[in-house]
């Protein structure tokens, strides 16, 4: 799931982090149409995936169901799972009582069959997870061969900055933060880690990489979030991936 909103560092240990049953109507609310989410990393994500039409694709953390719904609209035959209740109410809401939605968490064994799907969408989801070895086995599990994992994460050196000065690039470590949003405070934790350690992993679970990629925001941006822009072409948020399973 995912997104950025006012933040301020805060001990890891204040509340429990990442609690996105707490604050989903708030952060539902947030991220449907701003830059980030709705202009800059779903979009690309959508990109990347291309035609999809008649593909099956899971979409892990689908949160409130944006992105469902768009790959719905293209013609993929779309299954989401999230961690959160709230979350899964929200996207029923969205969806209707007929979409395909699951309550599970990336890092145990998930509810699919080997090979279910054509495509995995795991936008800004890897990110919270120490240890990505078991889920990007399962990931790579629930795939056809051949089959595509177009994921998301925080930039690395993004999250090197948000860290400060004397912090190790080369670690993986935990950082967190305070987030408001809609008067709600959240305590958000992540895990940064190296460019290098992330295309490893990939490569220890059975992916290539195809694509990385570091784009612009989304056509109409500009026009919409002038302040955020000014004269960037592109701004440090996001590192998106396309892997193929082999």
């Amino acid at each position: 799931m995912p997104a950025r909103s006012d933040s301020s560092a805060a001990p890891a240990d204040r509340a429990v982090a990442n609690d996105y049953d707490s604050f989903a109507e708030a952060y539902t609310a947030e991220t449907e149409a701003n830059l980030i989410n709705g202009y800059y990393a779903r979009p690309a994500i959508l990109d990347l995936a291309g035609d999809v039409a008649g593909r099956r694709i899971l979409d892990v953390g689908c949160g409130s169901g944006p992105m469902f719904a768009a790959l719905r609209e293209r013609g993929a035959i779309v299954t989401g799972m999230d961690s959160s209740t709230k979350m899964l109410e929200l996207a029923r809401q969205r969806l209707g009582a007929s979409a395909a939605l699951h309550l599970a968490e990336l890092g145990n064994l998930l509810p699919f069959a080997d090979g279910a799907f054509d495509d995995v969408i795991a936008s800004l989801v890897l990110h919270y997870l120490e240890d990505w070895t078991g889920p990007l086995a399962e990931l790579r599990r629930v795939l056809t061969p051949g089959g595509r994992l177009i994921a998301s994460v925080d930039h690395p050196f993004a999250s090197q900055l948000q860290a400060g000065p004397g912090a190790d690039y080369f670690a993986t470590r935990k950082w967190s933060f305070q987030w408001t949003l809609g008067g709600q405070s959240a305590l958000m934790s992540f895990w940064h880690r190296p460019l290098h350690a992330m295309t490893d992993a990939f490569t220890a679970a059975g992916f290539r990489v195809a694509v990385i990629s570091e784009p612009p925001p989304a056509p109409g941006a500009r026009e919409l979030f002038p302040d955020e822009l000014a004269d960037k072409s592109a701004f440090l948020c996001f590192l998106f991936f396309v892997l193929e399973a082999v």
